[in-house]
């Protein structure tokens, strides 16, 4: 049961979000034989002051 976990800065429209989580799903179909219904997508949008790169906050 394959679990694919993906950050993400925040930005990106719920289609766009959810063309990738399908395409995702098929590659990981396609490269293991998983069936689809046992692949999960988690994505997780990270916002202001939730990274940072260099010592400092970016978002």
């Amino acid at each position: 049961m394959p679990f694919v976990h993906i950050e993400l800065i925040k930005g990106r429209t719920p289609e766009q979000l959810t063309a990738m989580m399908k395409d995702v799903t098929e590659v990981v179909h396609k490269d293991t034989g998983a069936p689809k219904e046992h692949i999960h997508v988690l994505i997780r949008e990270l916002g202001e002051h939730s990274y940072g790169n260099n010592g400092e906050w970016r978002a």
